[in-house]
Protein backbone atom coordinates (compact mmCIF):
# COMPACT_ATOMS: atom_id res chain seq x y z
CA UNK A 1 0.00 0.00 0.00
CA UNK A 2 1.67 3.06 -0.85
CA UNK A 3 0.22 5.36 1.84
CA UNK A 4 2.45 5.31 4.29
CA UNK A 5 -0.10 3.78 7.44
CA UNK A 6 0.48 0.39 8.18
CA UNK A 7 -2.34 -1.72 10.10
CA UNK A 8 -0.53 -0.81 13.01
CA UNK A 9 -1.88 2.60 13.05
CA UNK A 10 -5.00 2.51 10.80
CA UNK A 11 -7.92 0.14 10.22
CA UNK A 12 -8.08 -0.85 6.32
CA UNK A 13 -10.91 -1.97 4.75
CA UNK A 14 -10.79 -2.76 1.07
CA UNK A 15 -13.76 -1.53 -1.00
CA UNK A 16 -14.87 -0.17 -4.64
CA UNK A 17 -15.97 2.98 -5.97
CA UNK A 18 -19.73 2.65 -6.71
CA UNK A 19 -20.39 6.42 -7.65
CA UNK A 20 -18.32 10.09 -7.62
CA UNK A 21 -20.84 13.33 -6.97
CA UNK A 22 -19.86 16.84 -5.84
CA UNK A 23 -16.72 16.14 -4.28
CA UNK A 24 -17.33 13.22 -2.64
CA UNK A 25 -16.90 9.16 -3.51
CA UNK A 26 -19.48 6.51 -2.40
CA UNK A 27 -17.47 2.94 -1.66
CA UNK A 28 -18.95 0.01 -1.35
CA UNK A 29 -17.05 -1.56 1.07
CA UNK A 30 -16.03 -5.75 0.68
CA UNK A 31 -17.54 -8.12 2.77
CA UNK A 32 -14.17 -8.91 5.18
CA UNK A 33 -12.94 -12.18 5.31
CA UNK A 34 -10.80 -10.85 8.39
CA UNK A 35 -14.06 -10.05 10.14
CA UNK A 36 -14.87 -13.46 11.75
CA UNK A 37 -11.76 -13.01 13.97
CA UNK A 38 -11.68 -9.31 14.96
CA UNK A 39 -12.52 -9.13 18.43
CA UNK A 40 -14.25 -5.53 17.97
CA UNK A 41 -16.47 -7.09 15.24
CA UNK A 42 -19.47 -7.20 17.62
CA UNK A 43 -19.55 -2.83 18.22
CA UNK A 44 -18.24 -2.69 13.96
CA UNK A 45 -21.02 -2.14 11.64
CA UNK A 46 -19.06 -3.65 8.62
CA UNK A 47 -19.01 -6.75 10.10
CA UNK A 48 -22.97 -7.33 10.11
CA UNK A 49 -24.01 -7.02 6.13
CA UNK A 50 -22.32 -8.23 3.20
CA UNK A 51 -22.10 -5.13 1.68
CA UNK A 52 -21.89 -1.21 2.97
CA UNK A 53 -21.27 2.24 1.48
CA UNK A 54 -19.33 5.02 2.96
CA UNK A 55 -19.79 8.49 1.52
CA UNK A 56 -15.77 10.08 1.69
CA UNK A 57 -14.59 13.62 0.34
CA UNK A 58 -12.83 13.33 -2.49
CA UNK A 59 -9.19 14.43 -1.60
CA UNK A 60 -8.47 15.81 -4.98
CA UNK A 61 -6.95 12.41 -6.26
CA UNK A 62 -8.83 10.78 -9.53
CA UNK A 63 -10.70 7.88 -9.11
CA UNK A 64 -12.56 5.77 -11.89
CA UNK A 65 -16.44 3.88 -11.23
CA UNK A 66 -15.61 0.46 -9.91
CA UNK A 67 -11.86 0.95 -9.07
CA UNK A 68 -10.88 -1.06 -5.95
CA UNK A 69 -9.73 1.06 -3.17
CA UNK A 70 -9.00 1.20 0.62
CA UNK A 71 -10.93 2.95 3.02
CA UNK A 72 -8.03 3.92 6.02
CA UNK A 73 -9.25 5.34 9.41
CA UNK A 74 -7.09 6.06 11.97
CA UNK A 75 -7.21 3.83 14.85
CA UNK A 76 -7.24 6.72 17.39
CA UNK A 77 -10.09 8.09 15.79
CA UNK A 78 -11.75 5.02 15.45
CA UNK A 79 -12.19 4.87 19.33
CA UNK A 80 -13.09 8.19 19.73
CA UNK A 81 -15.77 7.42 17.21
CA UNK A 82 -16.77 4.68 19.59
CA UNK A 83 -17.04 7.05 22.82
CA UNK A 84 -19.36 9.33 21.02
CA UNK A 85 -21.34 7.15 19.57
CA UNK A 86 -22.16 4.36 22.61
CA UNK A 87 -19.79 5.50 25.94
CA UNK A 88 -20.96 8.99 26.51
CA UNK A 89 -24.69 8.76 25.32
CA UNK A 90 -24.64 5.30 27.74
CA UNK A 91 -23.01 7.56 31.10
CA UNK A 92 -25.14 10.78 30.00
CA UNK A 93 -28.59 8.04 30.13
CA UNK A 94 -27.29 6.41 33.35
CA UNK A 95 -26.15 9.96 35.41
CA UNK A 96 -29.71 11.20 34.38
CA UNK A 97 -31.45 8.12 35.70
CA UNK A 98 -29.58 8.44 38.78
CA UNK A 99 -29.95 12.13 39.02
CA UNK A 100 -33.87 12.23 38.04
CA UNK A 101 -34.85 9.06 40.22
CA UNK A 102 -34.30 11.41 43.51
CA UNK A 103 -36.71 13.68 42.68
CA UNK A 104 -39.09 11.86 40.28
CA UNK A 105 -40.71 8.82 40.65
CA UNK A 106 -39.23 5.26 38.84
CA UNK A 107 -41.19 5.16 35.92
CA UNK A 108 -40.35 9.28 35.12
CA UNK A 109 -36.90 8.90 35.82
CA UNK A 110 -36.67 6.37 33.17
CA UNK A 111 -38.48 8.29 30.41
CA UNK A 112 -36.45 11.28 31.41
CA UNK A 113 -32.94 9.26 31.11
CA UNK A 114 -34.36 7.98 27.73
CA UNK A 115 -35.66 11.44 26.61
CA UNK A 116 -32.35 12.95 27.36
CA UNK A 117 -31.04 10.89 24.44
CA UNK A 118 -33.21 12.97 21.87
CA UNK A 119 -31.45 16.53 22.19
CA UNK A 120 -27.74 14.24 22.96
CA UNK A 121 -28.06 13.11 19.24
CA UNK A 122 -29.75 16.20 17.86
CA UNK A 123 -26.74 18.20 18.94
CA UNK A 124 -24.75 15.39 17.29
CA UNK A 125 -26.61 15.72 13.91
CA UNK A 126 -26.27 19.72 14.07
CA UNK A 127 -22.40 19.02 14.77
CA UNK A 128 -22.14 16.71 11.78
CA UNK A 129 -20.06 19.01 10.02
CA UNK A 130 -17.25 19.30 12.80
CA UNK A 131 -17.18 15.41 13.19
CA UNK A 132 -16.56 14.85 9.50
CA UNK A 133 -13.84 17.06 9.48
CA UNK A 134 -12.71 15.44 13.14
CA UNK A 135 -13.17 11.80 11.71
CA UNK A 136 -11.37 12.25 8.27
CA UNK A 137 -11.62 9.10 6.56
CA UNK A 138 -9.13 8.59 3.35
CA UNK A 139 -9.12 6.44 0.11
CA UNK A 140 -6.34 4.64 -1.08
CA UNK A 141 -5.74 3.22 -4.23
CA UNK A 142 -4.56 -0.34 -4.06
Amino acid sequence: MDSGISNKDAYIHSGVISKKSNGSLIVSLDENVHCESCRAKSTCGISESGSKEVEIPNSGQSFTLNEPVNVVLKKGLGLKAVVWAYIFPFLLMVGTLIGSSLFLEEWMAGIVSLLILIPYYLLLYILRNTFKKTFKISVVKI
